[in-house]
């Protein structure tokens, strides 16, 4: 058993507040902590604050080194994007571009951590493409992207209060949230 609980960041959702991404997120943190995980969600209201990433370090902003104390501390990422023209959205991409603050870390970007891969598109077109880039973009930043990554039709599957209204979608969800703590888990074990 760890010495801790696990820490698990999730970073999602749009300019919306109570978006389909972000409410599939936040029941994703809600698995993970059932799963004995602290949980933290970097969500709209947090996205919509950061400037767009500028690599000058006079440019760092208190919301830019807010996101990236957090991930520093973070054993494991959530990362839950929404389906625009095919692709991951600005909104998320520049979340994820001020991770390379983390360059030059004893634990590069995120090195070590367990990455879970949640896409909400309106249609069935839009969450496969993007779950592949969410992925690609983990293993770049030397994560590990669960076995299970949730592509959710949001034309089909509704949330209401961070419920799921597909129970295999749920099920999906709480599976990839649990491989995210768990894998978390038995790092900070393995670590002693």
């Amino acid at each position: 058993m760890p010495h801790r609980k696990p820490f698990i960041v999730g970073i999602g959702g749009t300019t919306r507040s109570g978006s389909s991404s972000e409410q599939a997120l936040t029941l994703a943190l809600k698995h993970a902590a059932a799963a004995g995980a602290d949980t933290m969600l970097f969500g709209s209201a947090d996205l919509v604050q950061l400037p767009m990433y500028d690599p000058d370090p006079g440019a760092m902003t208190p919301s830019g080194k807010r996101l990236i104390e957090i991930l520093r501390r973070a054993d494991g990422v959530i990362l839950a994007s929404p389906c625009y023209h095919g692709g991951v959205s600005g909104l998320i991409k520049n979340a994820i571009d001020f991770m390379e603050e983390m360059n030059r870390d004893e634990r590069v970007y995120l090195d070590g951590r367990a990455v879970g891969l949640i896409a909400c598109g309106y249609g069935y077109q839009g969450p496969g493409p993007v779950l592949a880039q969410l992925r690609q973009t983990a293993h770049a930043l030397r994560g590990w992207p669960t076995p299970l990554g949730v592509g959710v039709n949001s034309a089909v599957v509704k949330f209401q209060n961070s419920e799921c209204s597909d129970a295999a979608i749920g099920k999906q969800i709480e599976i990839m949230a649990h491989q995210v703590a768990e894998f978390a888990a038995h790092r900070i074990a393995a670590k002693g």
